[in-house]
């Protein structure tokens, strides 16, 4: 063999390795998994999903791809089998079969935030536009093959572990009993709809021991009669504020909006615009936190799920308050008793008011985001940017939490109080899901030690 052949030879094993490594530079990008949830977001938002749904959509779904990331990187990450609830140990791939984990786990998100509530195929044509990619990046055919194999193990895994959470079960639950009675919810204009998800609270938790584990205090009972009173003092605020917005509340009010199905009503002509759910916001403010973070994919991933799980207990202890209260808006009170034509900025959402939505999964989901990132955080929230918004820029997740809470104020939607105490209810669901939840090896090592050190001192 002389050398010009040796260095044909060279140049071609160079090429092939050349052509290795360029398939694991695409699949092992974390901006390609912000871009992937940032899909499904998309996917959310385009068929009107409520934000409790939503959170369903984006727990399942991240999970499944922390769960590959796991199996692939045992050494840094857990398994969440133990940890979250009745969800049993993820088959494990096969020793000796090569997988690209970081692409496997994509698939398994895309899959799995697809199957978990949408009509079958929303995102089949963004899945064969990753397959696509990762063929032309030359990942080899039995690597890929192998990577869709173990995705779809996965998948089915959590997609079976999904269907026992009691969503299918509160599909035919019975309807909300409206009843006219003061300081009880009633349907607000323009669409005076029935109560979104009454029975929310029945869905399965995955961390919380059960949908009541968080009580937050009894609002201030219903008295429009007494002029000194909480209430009539609470009230008396929201049409204030409302009254006499400036425009920075207006942009505040606007920016964290997020309604996913807004009625717009000119004179005979009614329209809708959407907007992502508040879950969604935040789902886009962890993509926007990992980046500014750095964070590499397999820490991305389980910052995402992480997240995401928080959204979702969230969600379902604030249900519980929600539908146990059985709280008025402001918007019925103002009404009835003050002014008849009287309006909110925002669109009244349609469910009970206390606590906020909003204020309990910013908080829960910041919590969690601080803990995983760092507290004093700056960052610009872009978010909004898509629907003609201006971003708007905050000194920590906390504080971007504490706006999205007043917000609702701003929009008249909701009490002061209401804001206030489903920020602390936030927390406490965060502080749950952390304690009990260790994704990362060195958490569980530090937890170790922390223990150890606790009962040696306890000894002593």
């Amino acid at each position: 063999m002389n050398r010009y052949t040796l260095m044909i030879w060279g140049m071609l094993l160079f090429l092939a390795a050349c052509t290795k490594s360029d398939y694991k530079s695409f699949t092992s990008d974390p901006a390609l998994y912000r871009q992937t949830v940032k899909k499904l977001n998309d996917i959310v938002l385009e068929n009107n999903f409520p934000p409790v749904i939503a959170s369903r959509n984006y727990a399942y779904a991240n999970i499944a791809a922390y769960e590959v990331i796991a199996a692939g990187n045992p050494e840094k990450y857990n398994t969440l089998a133990g940890q979250i609830t009745h969800f049993k140990p993820v088959p494990q791939p096969s020793e000796g079969t090569e997988i690209d984990f970081h692409f496997a786990s994509l698939l398994a998100f895309s899959t799995v935030g697809n199957a978990v509530t949408f009509p079958e195929g929303s995102m089949d044509a963004y899945v064969e536009s990753l397959k696509t990619k990762a063929d032309d990046a030359g990942m080899p055919s039995d690597v890929f093959n192998n990577s869709i194999a173990y995705a779809a193990q996965v998948s089915k895994h959590v997609l079976d572990w999904s269907k026992d959470d009691n969503y299918a079960k509160t599909r035919s639950a019975s309807k909300f009993a409206v009843r006219t009675e003061d300081g009880r919810w009633i349907p607000t204009p323009p669409m005076y709809s029935q109560a979104l998800e009454p029975h929310w609270m029945e869905i399965r938790p995955m961390v919380l021991d059960s949908a009541s584990q968080i009580i937050p205090p009894s609002p201030p009972p219903y008295n429009m009669a007494e002029k000194n009173g909480q209430f009539y003092k609470n009230t008396i605020e929201v049409k204030t504020i409302v009254d006499s917005l400036s425009a920075e509340q207006k942009h505040i009010a606007d920016f964290w909006d997020d309604n996913p199905f807004k009625l717009n009503v000119v004179g005979h002509v009614m329209f809708a615009t959407k907007k992502f759910s508040p879950g969604g916001h935040w789902m886009n403010i962890v993509g926007i936190a990992t980046e500014k973070d750095k964070a590499d994919f397999d820490r991305t991933v389980s910052i995402y799920a992480e997240s995401s799980i928080a959204l979702f207990d969230g969600f379902i202890s604030c249900w519980h308050t929600k539908f146990t209260t059985n709280y008025v808006r402001p918007e019925t009170v103002i009404n009835k008793n003050l002014d008849p034509d009287w309006r909110t900025y925002l669109q009244t959402p349609p469910f009970p008011e206390y606590s906020s939505g909003h204020a309990v999964i910013s908080s829960a989901t910041a919590e969690i985001l601080t803990a995983a990132i760092g507290d004093n955080i700056a960052f610009r929230d872009t978010s909004e940017s898509e629907f003609g918004i201006a971003p708007r820029d905050f000194k920590s997740f906390r504080a971007a939490a504490m706006e999205a809470g007043m917000s609702r104020v701003y929009g008249g939607i909701h009490f002061t109080n209401s804001c206030i105490k489903g920020t602390e209810q936030g927390k406490e669901v965060a502080d749950i899901i952390m304690t009990r939840l260790k994704l990362r090896k060195e958490e569980s090592k530090s937890v170790k030690v922390a223990t150890t050190v606790e009962a040696s001192a306890k000894r002593n």
